[in-house]
């Protein structure tokens, strides 16, 4: 079973990746991706506002991008993960990578 094809996952994330400035921001703060991917792909959107939570919902019904915004212990840094429109590709990142 690969990562995209998880039970209970609604949908599929493609190939999973990381901005080296993100692994960095995980790694200080003693969290594994994994778990921020697990989260993402069970529709734990994480901190989002109400627009971007509507947004999500629609977009799982019509194919379109996914966003979650996961705040990290140690202070006000978060990390966001981007699923493609295409489902092709799955990145977690810093906001300020956008």
């Amino acid at each position: 079973m690969s990562h995209s094809e998880r039970k209970g996952a609604r949908f599929r994330i493609g190939k999973p990746a990381i901005t080296p400035a993100a692994q960095a921001a995980l790694d200080e703060s003693g969290i594994q991706a994994v778990l921020l991917l697990a989260r993402h792909v069970n529709c734990d959107w994480g901190y989002l506002s109400v627009e971007d939570l509507a947004a999500n919902e629609l977009a799982l019904l019509t194919g379109k991008r996914l966003l979650s915004s996961y705040d990290l212990p140690d202070g006000p840094r978060r990390v966001w993960i981007i699923t493609e429109a295409d489902r092709s590709v799955t990145t977690i990142l810093l906001p300020e990578e956008y």
